[in-house]
């Protein structure tokens, strides 16, 4: 287990921006250390333990780029049509019997070996057939055209992938083409997730009239097993100091991480920061950011904590925020920087000065051809459905005030941030 000291995160003051936040996370954190070997079948999304350089070229063979007619690039004509003799024929998996003579053409298919002797090719749409055994190809073509030498993608010895990168398909078919059946990878870390609350139950629990299901467990699971975690999931704790601690106690002991959701506000019945304080240490993070300020961090047995808010768009915005750097850092990922996508604002919008905001909007196409962002109609961290129903959202920095309609506004679409 990743463990911390009591005080690694005892940075003081009482409002955090968000970049300072995600820096101390980023400096505070240590990766997990335990690595395993998987099979490529299991590669996609995991985090790459050591880097690998390109044990042979790709690709390992100069080759056909199409099916056509090879030739020696000396006997290319200049001015006008030439025929050649075919002599041989090499398909993909095989090779020439012999190398190609002068004056001759041997044909070739999309990935056969070149013959020896040979550095260029006729596409079979661009030659014509005399009946005669022989090729008729027209004049212009270059030498070496229609033909990938080996190495052309990647040279033998080429830093192909760095440790710390979280393995995409397009990765694991490069580890696929050099002929590496398995990949050390960091292990998964496990986080243990739990929301607070006796106004919560469970999907398919009974729920009685002052009661709501309980939604952000699920989509807190969901995020971080997108970010390749092992999630544990505690169901629901109730409003219960003691029960609350000893939890907390009782999973700090096997996990890397702990996240809870709900129960980190000021009021009388949020007890999760009293819990914290009783099983471990705990900071509270009140984060300049909107929505999702009350934000808890804490060390419980030497494994971090983070407590989100409970309503749900909060919760959401504070996980991308907080919780995917720290789950970055402890599986030993590369911190995947968050590039918003300039966009025209449809809408107009004032906010604070000093505090980053997040506003739920949807793309169109303008008049114009123009992206532009339409901001959802209603406000509130609670409205679960303004995350279904919009596709990203527009960050407006610590220093923005004010939005005006055609202002350039950045965009971070929900896929970017999971």
């Amino acid at each position: 287990m990743a463990q911390l000291s009591d005080d690694c995160f005892a940075f003081g003051g009482p409002m955090m921006s968000v970049d300072d936040a995600v820096g101390l996370i980023a400096a505070r954190v240590s990766a997990v250390q335990e690595r395993e070997s998987i099979s490529l079948h299991e590669a996609d999304g995991r985090i790459l333990a050591n880097d690998i350089a390109a044990p042979l070229p790709l690709p390992p063979f100069t080759n056909s780029a199409v099916d056509g007619y090879a030739v020696r690039g000396s006997d290319l004509p200049l001015q006008a049509e030439a025929v050649f003799p075919v002599t041989g024929r090499v398909q993909a998996g095989g090779s020439a019997q012999a190398p190609l003579q002068a004056g001759h053409a041997m044909r070739i298919f999309t990935g056969a070996p070149m013959p020896v002797g040979a550095d260029t090719v006729f596409m079979q749409e661009d030659v014509r057939l005399d009946g005669n055994g022989r090729v008729v190809v027209p004049a212009g073509l270059r030498p070496g055209a229609n033909v990938r030498p080996a190495g052309e993608d990647v040279a033998a010895g080429h830093p192909a992938l760095k440790a710390g990168q979280r393995l995409r398909p397009q990765d694991v078919a490069l580890l696929a083409a050099f002929g590496l059946p398995h990949v050390d990878v960091r292990r998964r870390i496990r986080v243990a997730v739990f929301s607070t609350g006796n106004e919560l139950v469970s999907p398919g629990d009974r729920r009685g009239d002052a009661q709501l299901f309980d939604s952000n467990r699920f989509m807190l699971g969901a995020l971080l097993a997108r970010l390749g975690c092992e999630v544990s999931d505690l169901g629901i704790i109730g409003d219960d100091r003691a029960a609350l601690a000893g939890s907390l106690e009782q999973v700090g002991r096997s996990h890397d991480l702990i996240l809870t959701s709900g129960g980190v506000s000021t009021g009388e019945e949020d007890h999760v920061k009293a819990a914290v304080e009783r099983a471990g240490t705990l900071v509270l993070w009140r984060m300049a950011i909107k929505p999702g300020r009350p934000v808890a961090m804490g060390i419980i047995g030497g494994t971090p904590l983070v407590g989100l808010p409970g309503n749900p768009v909060a919760s959401f915005v504070t996980f991308v925020h907080v919780v995917r750097p720290t789950v970055l850092a402890l599986s030993g990922a590369a911190q995947e920087p968050l590039l918003p996508m300039p966009l025209r604002a449809a809408f107009t919008y004032k906010k604070k000065i000093a505090r980053r905001e997040y506003v739920r909007v949807n793309l169109r196409q303008a008049p114009d051809g123009v992206l532009e962002a339409t901001k959802f109609p209603r406000e509130g961290a609670g409205l679960l459905s303004s995350l279904v129903d919009t596709d990203g959202l527009v960050e407006l920095g610590e220093e923005v005030t004010r939005v005006e309609l055609g202002q350039t506004v950045g965009f971070l679409s929900y896929a970017s941030l999971m």
